[in-house]
């Protein structure tokens, strides 16, 4: 407690700070400056660059027959449900005290961003709780939830005497296990939810144990082991929109990316069988990720603007848009996994997960790799597209020698 204190203190006073010298960028326009002026070694700075663009990923740059080439199409029901497109050259930006000092291959470019959409859809969370629609984030999730109405255009074609005895709704929440689920347990990943969503049961995801071991397991308790699963962050997007009332893209549109300055090009898709209807309105539940298609698409520059957000600790030119204490508890590992936070923030206090980076350092993190470092000791924010996983720490070294 007296570390969280401490910490919700510095952010406080980082606040205050940020309101009265920090630059924040207008909307369709980031001011560059030369790493000269800045006071960065320039040299240094193009071989960090050039590193990044010389180890592009070798994955096929269609992303449909990489996903079938890699391990996601082997899984059981590993089919893609969500759109998905060609992605682009490796491409970034580096963002020093506020100002753009390096960029490389197409910024612009709009891609899925895969497990990066998290962060956003963990933001809409937090966004939830400071909007009194969740009390608390240890709350049990299922005393919030309605029963869901999904949206089956095709079953207007069938026999309704044959099916009589069926629901026409489901719930997220009706067994004994995930009746005992908090909104933290599924925030970080440690819910360990059963089921089936979207057709996407949840043994089905990365099943390393095998399928037949993986159902045949017990399940772990809520908040003891940590498994990252994308069934399970779906049943987050749903069970957010559920209270909500409304599509995730509307809120994050309205709440953050509009006050940011993000361009009008992002979006955030769903499945294609993801639709419920809340209110008489049709939505789209949409995915956290895009492990099956969909999630967000989205350029290097709105990525950069959302890793300088969460770097200015939720606050964008004097206006509190996340707050100081949801950042702090999205940076706070988690009991089961000391490299997590709330999702998808993989922290460094350990050093294991970014070496060259320092201990405060954390990542939103994306297959890809799509990564937004977010380096506050250093006012640093480097967003990194289509890099080999491997080969981010290097990058990030290369780029901190830069600044000194």
């Amino acid at each position: 407690m007296k570390k969280l204190v401490s910490s919700l203190l510095l952010c406080v006073i980082f606040s205050s700070v940020v309101n009265a010298q920090t630059y924040f960028p207008e909307k369709n326009k980031w001011e560059s400056k030369s790493p000269e002026s800045m006071g960065l070694n320039a040299s240094k700075l193009k071989t960090a660059i050039d590193f990044a663009i010389a180890h592009e990923s070798q994955e096929d740059p269609n992303l449909k027959i990489a996903h079938y080439e890699g391990g996601f199409g082997r899984e059981p029901f590993g089919y893609p449900v969500g759109p998905m497109k060609t992605r682009g050259p490796a491409s970034g930006l580096i963002i020093y005290k506020g100002y753009v000092v390096g960029q490389w291959g197409e910024p612009d470019r709009v891609d899925l961003t895969f497990s990066v959409a998290k962060s956003f859809l963990s933001t809409t969370a937090g966004l939830a709780v400071e909007a009194g629609l969740i009390d608390d984030e240890k709350d049990l999730v299922h005393p919030y939830m309605a029963p869901i109405y999904p949206y089956e255009p095709i079953k207007l074609s069938i026999n309704k005497a044959d099916h009589f005895d069926q629901d026409d709704t489901f719930e997220l929440f009706d067994t004994p296990h995930n009746r005992t689920i908090t909104w933290d347990h599924l925030l970080r990943q440690t819910s360990d939810w059963e089921g089936s969503l979207w057709g996407k049961p949840d043994w089905a995801d990365r099943p390393r144990e095998g399928a037949k071991e993986k159902r045949a397991r017990p399940q772990n308790a809520p908040g003891s082991v940590y498994e990252y699963n994308d069934t399970r962050v779906n049943v987050l997007a749903l069970a957010l929109m559920n209270i909500w009332r409304k599509p995730l893209p509307s809120v994050l549109k309205e709440k953050i990316m509009d006050p940011i300055g993000a361009s009008d090009t992002w979006r955030w898709t769903g499945y294609e069988n993801s639709f419920v209807i809340i209110d008489g309105q049709i939505m789209q539940s949409v995915s956290g990720g895009s492990h099956w298609g969909g999630g967000m698409m989205l350029s290097a520059w709105d990525q950069a603007r959302f890793g300088y957000l969460t770097m200015n600790n939720g606050q964008w030119n004097g206006k509190q848009l996340i707050s100081t204490s949801w950042i702090e508890k999205s940076k706070t590992p988690t009991p089961a996994n000391q490299g997590y936070g709330f999702m998808n923030y993989f922290l460094n206090y350990d050093q294991k997960d970014i070496p060259a980076a320092p201990k405060t350092a954390y990542s939103h993190i994306g297959a890809g790799t799509n990564m937004i470092y977010v380096d506050q000791e250093n006012d640093l924010v480097i967003v990194a597209r289509w890099i080999p996983g491997g080969d981010k720490n290097e990058l990030v070294r290369l780029v901190l020698e830069s600044l000194k």
